[in-house]
């Protein structure tokens, strides 16, 4: 197959910016939307763990509520990252995305009822826990399942979109046009290497757990230094993993020379390092977010070589330029965005080093924040509905 089929499948109003961007906010979004997503699964996995052992272990009963509600959290944040590669995806790479939504249309609906379901039996497991029943540790597990299904479900969906070649043999097998909806297809070792990241960002993220709450009084030394080793095990253990895996996809895939491939893998050794030395788990952190960003990058260099390969000129897609939504997108994601998410993550901060209940509107700094916040949000709103009518206005009158 050459790129002519795919190139017809192109939005004919083309792009409102350069590809590149595009192409570069992809890598970012979906790097945050992994994050969330290994740490849900990480946190709940070990958690169902936990429940096996808190009755007769006081560090686990403290500490596996802390990793359930961590899940729950991280559930609702991969959701909501989830949407912008998405819709980077569907900007300059919207024939693959389209495909992959035709050849397995059936599990595109049921993935949503299923991260429902999944999600709502986290809360279950949420409740069972705190009420300390028995039946807590199996409603964890099918929770868990049902979550790393939505993952295979996605990894499959990611698969297709690049397999251009194989479209019209999955699509019409010996000449016969199968529309169920119902094609799977899974690469195992990249999905392998995948789900084992899980294990050393739930390790990375017990550390950084271990480091914040040192400062309070209310968390005794043992238990702090309970989770911050087994956090450091989990995360030495699962980057060596990992580290294995990568390198056999890398192989497989005729990239392991490839210099992004080679950063990628020095990153993951230092963070190796930085982990296993234990020493400041906020440094530590900050090497993982440039880890995530090089597998980031490499899973889309490797979709680039495909489609390129093909004929597919990413960077000559056709391009419409459209200051408006370019000033509007800059106006929610760098003015809104950033200084929402300032005042979230301060006022978390804030909580978390408070003994007791900490009184937000007795802070100035997180009063600034939350006022500037509502601010800009009534402003946003104001310009986004203005500017949205003089467009209609503008192009039907």
């Amino acid at each position: 197959m050459d790129a002519t089929f795919i190139n017809l499948m192109r939005d004919p109003a083309g792009v409102p910016f350069f590809p590149v961007v595009f192409q570069g906010l992809y890598i970012l979004t979906w790097a945050l939307h992994a994050a969330f997503v290994l740490l849900a699964i990480g946190a709940l996995g070990l958690s169902v763990y936990g429940s096996t052992k808190q009755k007769h272990d006081n560090n686990w009963k403290l500490f596996n509520p802390h990793l359930i509600m961590t899940g729950k959290l991280s559930v609702s944040m991969l959701i909501l990252l989830g949407v912008a590669p998405l819709l980077f995806t569907q900007v300059i790479y919207d024939s693959g995305w389209y495909v992959a939504n035709t050849l397995s249309g059936a599990w595109v609906f049921i993935f949503i009822y299923a991260l429902l379901a999944g999600y709502m039996m986290f809360y279950w497991y949420s409740y069972a826990n705190k009420k300390g029943t028995s039946s807590n540790t199996i409603i964890g597990l099918i929770s868990f399942a049902i979550l790393v299904f939505c993952g295979i479900l996605m990894h499959n969906f990611a698969v297709e979109s690049i397999s251009p070649t194989k479209w019209m043999e999955w699509y019409a097998p010996n000449g016969v046009i199968d529309n169920s909806g119902l094609n799977f297809h899974i690469d195992i070792i990249r999905l392998a290497f995948m789900v084992s990241l899980t294990i050393p960002v739930t390790g990375i993220f017990m550390q950084n757990y271990s480091d914040f709450l040192s400062t309070r009084k209310d968390f005794s030394s043992e238990y702090l230094a309970f989770v911050k080793n087994l956090g450091t095990k989990l995360a030495v253990t699962g980057l060596l993993l990992s580290a294995v895996l990568f390198v056999v996809w890398m192989l497989k895939e005729g990239l392991l020379l490839h210099p992004a491939v080679l950063a990628t893998i020095v990153s993951v050794v230092i963070l190796l390092l930085a982990a296993k030395a234990n020493k400041n788990s906020y440094i530590t952190t900050a090497i993982l977010v440039v880890v995530a960003l090089f597998i980031s990058g490499v899973r889309e260099l490797i979709r680039y070589n495909i489609m390129s390969g093909l004929g597919y000129d990413l960077y000559g897609y056709p391009m419409n330029l459209e200051w408006e939504t370019i000033i509007m997108f800059l106006l929610t994601f760098v003015i809104l965005g950033f200084t929402g998410v300032a005042f979230i993550l301060t006022m978390a901060w804030k909580v978390g080093k408070t003994k007791g209940v900490f009184d937000a509107s007795k802070d100035v700094v997180v009063t600034r924040l939350a006022n500037a916040t509502l601010a800009l949000f009534i402003i946003w709103t104001m310009v986004y509905f203005a500017w949205g009518i003089f467009a209609l206005f503008k192009n039907t009158l």
